[in-house]
């Protein structure tokens, strides 16, 4: 009730401001006095100053005479000019100016009523919270949501005879209950053809041998076959399992992530970005869970209320060296192996900025490599072109150009 009497309120302070201007300017409101009348007024006093005047003898008869017909023909003009005033005025009637009011109201709290939510209670946070508990504790059991949605798609579109070896596994496991390896390859492929219900009834048995031997990773494989299942649903049995992958380790990067999926799937964005954003900063580009969490954690922390921009790929834009294996290989090459080995890699980083582009370190490389092959014209020809991609940019382009004075193209 509070919400209506504030808004009805507020409603009216808007609406009658607006009729009180309508009224003034439609001529409702009664002026004291137009410009005519005022003229009138004053010719009527200036009729009664010529006639005292003539009394006192200051004016003559004849000059009274003609003062009169002047006045008079300007005061004929006032009146008339009245008349038209009159004419033009348009009067809005009283009813009108009650109706703006009650019509600006009545629509809004039609319109609110059609398109809002009367009724609806407020959410403090410890409500929401209430709620989402109320969510993550009700939602539906494993068996239940892989009765309601479809499975996700197989890895792989299985064939004749790999289906054959996986009934030839299945039948063998049945006289041989505690064979872990036998068990760990038939919940592999189950996964591969598309069967998580099995492949995730095949880890269970994995789990159930190896006892407290079981690891992180085999209860997080587990989750992960369950959720597969579900068509990307967290159940109260996969979150079980990922507790207990945690309770192991909790840096499991696979336990972490469903875990963050849970909190989003039950109405809690807040835990998924506080359980998302220090993963994605400690993972590395090619991990599993980094592309969909990229995918999905700007709009994860919008609807927690929290301001975050997506960081750059972990390594994307950084310099793209040998590695230490490279290093080691150059040892025993003669001189025109390592050269030929230099050159390849000089034209890979070539390639690379030429298709995906790079940062200005990368280009002040190319450029001082190709100087020091001995290739100075093509060394030239990308130090014009960086000037052309970086020339809006002149801290970047006085990194390039660190690049172009080693090579000697500048000075």
């Amino acid at each position: 009730m509070t919400f209506w009497i504030i808004a009805i309120a507020i409603a009216s302070l808007s609406a009658l401001p607006l009729a009180l201007a309508l009224r003034k300017a439609h001529g409702i409101s009664e002026v004291e006095g137009s410009t005519a009348e005022v003229e009138m007024k004053v010719y009527r006093d200036q009729l009664k100053e010529v006639d005292r005047d003539e009394a006192r003898g200051v004016l003559s008869a004849e000059d009274a005479k003609r003062a009169r017909l002047e006045v008079s023909r300007r005061l004929l003009e006032a009146d008339k000019a009245r008349a038209t005033e009159k004419k033009a005025s348009t009067r809005m009637p009283i009813w009108a100016v009650i109706a703006l009011p009650v019509l600006v109201i009545g629509g809004g709290i039609w319109l609110y009523d059609y398109t809002g939510a009367p009724g609806y209670e407020d959410l403090p946070l410890a409500h929401r919270i209430a709620l989402a508990d109320e969510a993550r504790a009700t939602r539906p059991a494993q068996a239940e949501i892989e009765k309601e949605r479809p499975s996700s798609p197989p890895i792989q579109q299985p064939d004749e005879r790999l289906l054959t070896l996986v009934s030839q596994l299945r039948e063998a496991l049945k006289s041989r209950p505690d064979d872990l390896q036998g068990h760990v390859l038939l919940a592999r492929n189950e996964a591969v053809i598309g069967n998580y219900d099995r492949a995730y009834a095949a880890q269970k048995e994995v789990i159930r041998i190896k006892g407290n031997a079981a690891t992180a990773t085999d209860y997080a494989d587990l989750a992960d076959l369950m959720i597969l299942a579900a068509g990307g649903y967290v159940s109260p049995e996969a979150e079980d399992a990922l507790t207990k992958a945690l309770q192991r380790d909790p840096n499991n990067g696979t336990a972490i992530y469903y875990s963050g999926l849970m909190f989003a799937q039950t109405g809690r964005p807040d835990m998924t970005f506080r359980l998302w954003q220090p993963l994605l900063s400690n993972s590395e580009a090619d991990a599993p869970w980094v592309a969909p969490i990229r995918g999905q954690i700007e709009m994860v922390a919008q609807a927690a209320g929290i301001r975050y921009t997506l960081p750059p790929l972990p390594g994307a834009g950084g310099l793209r060296g040998p590695s230490q294996a490279d290093i080691e290989a150059t040892a025993d090459m003669t001189p025109e192996e390592r050269q030929d080995m230099i050159r390849g890699m000089v034209e890979g980083l070539s390639a690379r900025l030429a298709n995906e582009g790079g940062s200005p370190e990368e280009w002040a490389r190319l450029i001082s490599s190709l100087a020091m092959l001995g290739d100075t014209d093509r060394a030239s020809s990308i130090w014009d072109e960086a000037q052309v991609i970086f020339g809006a940019e002149p801290e970047a382009l006085a990194v390039v150009r660190g690049g172009a004075e080693r090579a000697g193209l500048v000075e």
